[in-house]
């Protein structure tokens, strides 16, 4: 008795059963391997802070949505290979953007073969650099994008990863002494842990995180909407 099904929930196939049962479309709100909500709301708070990074200029023209237009970006990812990492991988290379993936050598914390297939089938695999050296991640990057270290079910291998992501903590030192472009911005999906990413820059000028997060209201709000109309119609 609905027009569509926005789905949060745990495990991808969970969302890709619901698919095959349902008469009306579904909408991935969130599962294991993707996160498409949350990369639509960052890439309206870079399109909004556009002024913000080298390149950028009102020349470039807008979006059909009336947001300034972006430069090329160097996206640099920090951390564990989490469902946001697996649509950045997807995204950014599609708009000329430049992904750049720090992430520990245990294969672990790499993103799963199902995800590369994805990433291969949209062209995206030639735009993606990949190190497990941090400091190499974020050289040139204009944008330095990481989340939680221990995802939901991963409670009891807390010490293991803690220790696995040594280093990986984003830093103003870590940036700097990566080369990361001078005037670089921090993401973060919420919530927060220190470990992720020390104080000085989640709650630095640096920091884009809450107009991110209230850009996930924004992003959802329309499919919500959408779905009401159309069943009130």
């Amino acid at each position: 008795m609905c027009q569509g099904i926005f789905a949060r929930l745990g495990e991808h196939e969970e969302i890709e059963e619901l698919a095959r049962h349902s008469h009306v479309p579904v909408l991935n709100a969130l599962s294991s391997l993707w996160h498409p909500t949350q990369i639509m709301a960052d890439l309206l708070t870079l399109h909004e802070h556009a002024h913000l990074f080298s390149g950028a200029s009102s020349s470039k023209g807008t979006t059909p949505e009336g947001l300034q237009a972006l430069p090329t970006l160097a996206i640099a990812w920090v951390g564990d290979s989490s469902n946001v990492l697996h649509d950045t991988l997807v995204t950014y290379p599609r708009l000329g953007n430049k992904p750049r993936v720090g992430t520990p050598s245990n294969r672990k914390y790499h993103a799963p073969s199902a995800v590369w297939d994805q990433i291969k089938e949209v062209n995206c695999e030639k735009g993606v650099f990949r190190t497990d050296d941090p400091r190499e991640a974020v050289d040139g990057a204009d944008v330095v994008v990481t989340d939680t270290w221990i995802s939901m079910g991963q409670e009891h291998e807390k010490s293991q990863r803690l220790k696995g992501f040594n280093g990986f903590q984003v830093t103003e030192k870590l940036c700097r002494g990566g080369g990361a472009n001078p005037n670089w911005k921090f993401l973060h999906c919420l919530p927060r842990k220190e470990h992720e990413v020390d104080d000085e820059v989640f709650h630095g000028p640096r920091s884009l995180v809450f107009p991110e997060a209230e850009n996930r209201k924004w992003i959802i709000w329309p499919h919500s909407i959408n779905f009401s109309v159309h069943w009130k119609l």
